[in-house]
């Protein structure tokens, strides 16, 4: 039996964006370029990581950012580090760059170089939706005791 092709799902790719601006845009609050905040992730009576947001560039209609990790396993494993251009006029924000890979594509044919996935552009733009999700529920900053 042949494998059917994968088709873009650009509904749900526009509906994770979307939502991920609303998201981040929770967790910077009014940072400006420069800016940098640690959200630390705690359980109910340990502190296990934290998630680190810094504004790269900020301009009328867009914004930089970078999302990063730090947790028990720095220096065992590379912690997931990824750029996010946030677009205020269309209200999205897009995984631009992840782990020093550029330019996603909307699909991949598998198996390829790069071991992309057919969705690989989906699949980085929901981590990131899982992760400032996570971010917003169990974390907690110095300059926002609670986050909204």
């Amino acid at each position: 039996m042949a494998k059917t092709a994968y088709v873009n799902d650009l509904k749900s790719l526009q509906g994770e964006c979307t939502a991920n601006y609303l998201r981040l845009s929770r967790l910077l609050g009014d940072m400006e370029a420069g800016d940098t905040r640690e959200v630390a992730l705690a359980g109910e009576h340990h502190r296990y990581g934290s998630l680190w947001l810094e504004v790269l560039e900020c301009a009328p209609y867009t914004t930089i950012c970078r999302v990063s990790q730090s947790g028990v396993l720095d220096g065992i494993i590379e912690s997931p580090r990824m750029r996010v251009h946030l677009y205020h006029d269309a209200r999205m924000a897009e995984v631009t760059d992840f782990q020093r890979q550029r330019h996603f594509h909307g699909r991949y044919r598998y198996p390829n170089a790069r071991m992309h996935q057919p969705d690989e552009k989906l699949q980085l733009n929901r981590f990131l939706g899982e992760w400032l999700e996570h971010g917003l529920a169990h974390g907690l900053t110095a300059d926002m005791p609670e986050l909204p």
